[in-house]
């Protein structure tokens, strides 16, 4: 037992009496404010004089919520309620916030906030081709402590399975616009459910009964009401609840412009309202009316400021007792040390993330519930258990692959190797290998549509962004590597390109670096460019650059200076140097023999006789005799034609792959700097 300040006493937390009384928790906001409009960071110019004035979403908001109750924010659109839901999550940067948000009289920020609340977006953006029950195991797995065992974590997810209500869906997809599965209320749940899984003390929810029917939207809050019940406190955005809904709300905070208009419960609503002067009429949805008053207000030429002065009057004046005795109750409740709550609440089972111990200080508190790897191997299981059930999109991929084979390969067949033989080798390399970075174009939409779910998995520190990244490559290489064989086995025999099994494997190996410098450089962009159209219009834009710049139509030695950098920051450039050095390295191999060398010349058009009394006199003048077999063209003669000896085909081959991870490193920044989930 210990006695706090104000004679307030705790029991032990072994006492089974303790047990039954909850852990109090208290979360307070004080005077917060958040404006935006006005700042210039460092040395960017001064505002201009006529530049439109900076504009307060959050005027000086207060309020408390407390652990068994629903918090409801409610107000008109532009109303301050999602950026003061932000601004309790920690999702608001330090600095551009004022006020002070505390737990337990503790300030409430950093690592700590992230540890012990969950924050559930407005939309749903779930992994569809996973059932319900193995989405919530995913979260379990990210969330729960590795320390915790694998049946301890399913008994965790069948708990909540029945606390949500999902029972009869346990085993369903969650589904998409393609793929029947879940009603929406259910997946609104289900949602909820990703980000509950770890027992948070503090829940935030972004409008969770959008776009949802009535029945689906009661549902929903009545379990946020028994979750309110197990110990944690909600806070949730909401637009004009039904009545019935509204009869289980505990508290209210209605805003208008980034003020407070009226705090306190749905029954305290009735008296506030009459004492103010717009009495509400029997029968009518309370919230509907304030909200129609609040915004009639609004349109006079003060706002609602006449109504956020009442509000300040009433709570600090003797109005404030015609609300609900439980507020007298509220404010004799004892709080505790916020760290000696927090070791209470796992001692009874709230498996806060990363918890292993009883105690969350600030200095303890865990960044993340698992080690790196652990992480990965979870993202990568998810990802191919996803992605496996639909095999029709990598059969996509694998068809267009083996579609441009043949095309190619019906179109180059069988080249010889005569001069023309060579120019058709130097095309179908060409289109060989920029082709490899095109069809990358199609990993664009993967983290385009993964984006939500990534920020919102990340804004808790579900798991590390390197992480996603390590499993984000595993995932994607082993595709490659068969698209890769695919497209070398339909293309090298048939177009009957030189060097046997060993120059097989080295085409293959080049086809697989395209692949891998390609996709990297599209997930790089993906993770730049937020829209899947634009992206395609960069990529398509950015890789017709590079196939400008490869050195095949223009050789190296003839590309102006000035543009000479671009040749090497080209992507196409090193694989099609190394598949034509692989191709032409012989150097006793040859290409043009005696008379083809006037093929393409005016003489190529005259009788053979002629060409040979031609080559007679070349071979006279030379002092080397000319013969119609007589090699004048090379393997390493082409090489040099082409200007594409300056780095050797391993290098190529090297720099190339070097390409692939450079990308993935960029992308890793981006999501790193890219993605704090703040407001600044």
């Amino acid at each position: 037992m210990a006695i706090l300040p104000g004679d307030c006493v705790v029991l032990d937390i072994d006492d089974a009496a303790a047990q039954s009384t909850p852990v109090p928790y208290a979360l307070t906001f004080t005077d917060l404010s958040y404006t935006v409009g006005s700042r210039r960071a460092g040395l960017l110019p001064p505002l201009p004089t006529d530049a439109p004035p900076a504009k307060a979403l959050l005027d000086g908001i207060s309020g408390e919520a407390r652990d068994g109750e629903v918090l409801a924010v409610m107000g008109a659109s532009g109303s301050g309620k999602s950026t003061l839901l932000d601004a309790l999550a920690g999702r608001i940067a330090r600095g551009s916030l004022r006020g002070r948000v505390e737990l337990n009289g503790e300030a409430l920020h950093g690592r700590r906030v992230r540890a012990i609340s969950a924050y559930v977006m407005q939309d749903d953006v779930l992994y569809p081709m996973l059932t319900v029950r193995e989405t919530l195991m995913f979260a379990a797995e990210f969330r729960l402590p590795r320390a915790l065992s694998p049946d301890k974590k399913r008994a965790r997810v069948d708990a909540l399975i029945g606390q949500l209500g999902l029972a009869r869906a346990a085993d369903t997809i969650v589904g998409d616009e393609a793929h029947r599965g879940v009603s929406g209320g259910e997946r609104r749940r289900v949602s909820i459910g990703t980000d509950i899984v770890h027992d948070p003390i503090l829940l935030f929810l972004d409008e969770p009964t959008s776009g949802l029917d009535s029945a689906s939207a009661f549902m929903v809050v009545q379990v946020l009401r028994h979750i309110a019940q197990s110990g944690s406190v909600i806070v949730m955005t909401i637009h004009q609840p039904s009545a019935r809904i509204l009869n289980i709300l505990d508290r209210l905070l209605l805003l208008s412009r980034g003020r407070t208009v009226y705090a306190g419960s749905p029954s305290g609503l009735k008296p506030f309202f009459s004492v103010f002067g717009y009495p509400i009429p029997d029968n009518e949805n309370l919230v509907e009316f304030a909200l129609d008053t609040i915004r009639e207000l609004e349109h006079q030429p003060d706002g609602a400021a006449m109504l956020v002065k009442f509000s300040s009057r009433w709570q600090s004046s003797l109005g404030a007792l015609l609300d609900t005795k439980d507020d007298k109750d509220r404010s004799q409740r004892c709080t505790m040390p916020l760290e000696l709550a927090i070791a209470e609440s796992v001692s009874r089972g709230k498996l806060v993330a990363g918890s292993g111990s009883g105690t969350l200080s600030s200095t303890s508190v865990p960044t993340y519930a698992n080690p790196w790897y652990v992480e990965v191997w979870v993202l990568m299981k998810r990802a191919f258990t996803n992605t496996r059930r639909m095999p029709e999109l990598f059969v996509m991929r694998l068809g267009t692959i083996m579609v441009t084979g043949f095309i190619l390969a019906t179109i180059f067949w069988r080249l010889d190797d005569t001069p023309k033989g060579v120019q058709e080798r130097l095309g179908f390399f060409a289109m060989a290998m920029s082709t490899m970075f095109y069809v990358c174009a199609d990993a664009l939409p993967v983290f385009v549509q993964e984006r939500h779910i990534y920020l919102r998995e990340t804004a808790h520190n579900a798991y590390r962004r390197l992480s996603y990244v390590v499993a984000n490559t595993a995932v994607a290489f082993p595709p490659l590597v068969v698209l890769s064989l695919a497209f070398a086995v339909t293309t090298f025999f048939a177009v009957r390109l030189s060097g046997g099994g060993a120059s097989f494997a080295f085409f293959a190996l080049t086809v697989l670096a395209s692949f891998w410098a390609g996709s990297g450089f599209v997930t790089f962009l993906s993770a730049v460019v937020p829209h899947v159209m634009l992206g395609y219009t960069v990529v398509v834009a950015i890789l017709a650059y590079f196939l400008l710049f490869s050195g095949f139509f223009i050789n190296r030695d003839r590309i102006p200076s000035y543009w000479i950098w671009f040749h090497y920051l080209s992507l196409v450039k090193y694989p099609y140097q190394a598949v034509l050095q692989n191709e032409f390295r012989d150097a006793a191999r040859c290409f043009s023999r005696g008379v083809e060398m006037f093929d393409g010349t005016p003489i190529g058009a005259m009788s053979k006789a002629v060409k040979l009394k031609v080559l007679d006199a070349i071979g006279a003048t030379l002092g080397a005799p000319l013969t119609a077999e007589t090699c004048v063209v090379t393997g390493a003669d082409v090489l040099a034609q082409q200007a594409v000896t300056d780095i050797g085909r391993w290098k190529c081959l090297l720099v190339t792959v070097a390409f692939g991870f450079f990308f993935r490193f960029l992308f890793y920044i981006v999501l790193h700097f890219g993605s704090k989930n703040k407001r600044r």
